[in-house]
């Protein structure tokens, strides 16, 4: 995997240099250094999960404006179906999208359509005979990342079908240039509205593939604003939503695998969560169960930080909209079960295990530094507290090794040299 662009970044003028975002984060990525906040990229998953704790909003995500793309002559909007549960007293999808082509998109392509052709490739794909069971989802960027640092066991685990934005952004450019013969590909842009600072992430640094469709990807938080405002104008939006109830279900917990008709399933969300779900598949705990859907935010994607309302409202919200649509509208061409799937819509890169734990590529230095790190571990107090800005004390006794931090940056051994040289002093007087 490429070195990531990541989209959470620090403000440092901001940052107290508090505990907070060391204890959380799922990777221990965050140090604190020097009374501020550092992020080690190569431990970064973007999980926004340091976004969530900061009582300072320290750490922010970083995206896209809509201004930015004002030359492209084609702009296509990309909204994910978690935009939808976030306006209050709306009962029909047209609205949101009708308000969409009058903030200024010449095209809306629902995310949601493409999650309906992922959900009927995934359950033609799970008709091989060969695959590691259980099939680990791929549509959340989080979670891939998480398996590539944490668990490289897992790896051939995941589904290699590319995620439903990536999908969509590739079919709404063919349907564009097929329907406008004299436009371009530089013409034309595909603009994500996203939930969570991984999908920023994962248009710079795809996984998967070499080269992502989406050309920029907008808050929904910062969307929301600008909707609202067009929407009000409305008073019989056109029909424009081509998605139906199991598009919009991927934007809440289950909903990607519930469309599998399949009962052997397990959907999990929260990052802590979701690690307890891959170290009890890691340990084959798991019995009989053939496909996991895990999603790093709370809730699904309508958990996500750059999201607006509360994720409960709006999965309510969504499953009041869902009410009276049709099952899908969308669908793969008819297939045989253990057809293989069309390449256009599986990875054409491989996701590598990323070693960011590796102590040495030589076995007996990195043993030698093991046992370093084990005896340094034993000489501290055990307490986890993070005051020496590592999350516990075995991370401060790896950046001892590592060179990365002291001794004396645990309090509490400190404290006690001081207390024990004062009494030395004492006694000598």
């Amino acid at each position: 995997m490429s070195e990531v662009k990541h989209s959470v970044t620090l403000q440092a003028d901001l940052c107290k240099g508090c505990t907070h975002c060391i204890k959380r984060c799922p990777t221990e990525a965050i140090r604190v250094r020097d009374g501020k906040a550092v992020i080690r990229s190569e431990r970064c998953i973007d999980c926004g999960e340091c976004i969530r704790q900061c009582p300072y909003q320290a750490k922010r995500a970083m995206y896209d404006k809509l201004e930015k793309f004002k030359d492209y002559k084609y702009k296509i909007a990309l909204p994910a179906p978690a935009l939808y549960g976030q306006f209050d007293k709306v009962e029909d999808i047209d609205y949101i999208i009708s308000g969409l082509y009058r903030c200024g998109f010449d095209e809306v392509f629902e995310v949601a359509r493409a999650a309906e052709l992922v959900s009927e490739y995934t359950r033609q794909y799970m008709h091989r005979k060969d695959l590691p069971k259980p099939v680990i989802s791929s549509a959340c960027p989080v979670v891939v990342r998480l398996i590539s640092v944490r668990f490289p066991s897992l790896i051939d685990n995941v589904l290699p079908i590319l995620p439903p934005v990536e999908l969509a952004a590739r079919m709404a450019k063919h349907n564009a240039l097929k329907k406008h013969p004299e436009l371009t590909e530089d013409d034309i842009c595909a603009l994500f509205i996203s939930p969570c600072p991984a999908k920023v992430s994962y248009a710079k640094t795809p996984i998967g593939t070499e080269k992502s469709a989406i050309d920029g990807v907008l808050a929904i938080n910062e969307m929301y604003f600008h909707l609202v405002s067009e929407m009000n104008k409305l008073s019989n939006p056109n029909i424009a939503s081509e998605s139906g109830l199991i598009g919009i279900s991927w934007a809440g917990t289950g909903g990607e695998s519930s469309a599998l008709m399949n009962d052997h399933y397990l959907a999990a969300d929260g990052i802590e969560n979701v690690i307890h779900v891959l170290d009890e598949i890691e340990k084959e705990n798991f019995v009989g169960l053939e496909f996991v859907e895990l999603n790093a935010c709370n809730g699904g994607c309508v958990g996500g930080t750059l999201n607006v309302e509360n994720p409960y409202i709006a999965k309510a919200r969504l499953q009041s909209l869902r009410r009276y649509l049709p099952v899908s509208l969308n669908h793969i061409p008819q297939m045989e079960p253990g057809d293989a799937l069309p390449t256009d819509v599986l990875w054409d890169t491989e996701v590598s295990y990323t070693p960011v734990t590796r102590l040495a590529t030589n076995r007996a230095e990195a043993m030698k530094k093991m046992a370093q790190i084990q005896e340094i571990r034993e000489s501290l107090c055990d307490l986890d507290c993070g005051s020496c800005g590592a999350p516990t004390c075995q991370a401060l006794a790896e950046d001892i090794v590592k060179g990365e931090a002291s001794p004396d940056d645990c309090i509490i051994r400190l404290r006690q040299k001081l207390h024990s040289g004062s009494e030395t002093e004492n006694k000598e007087t």
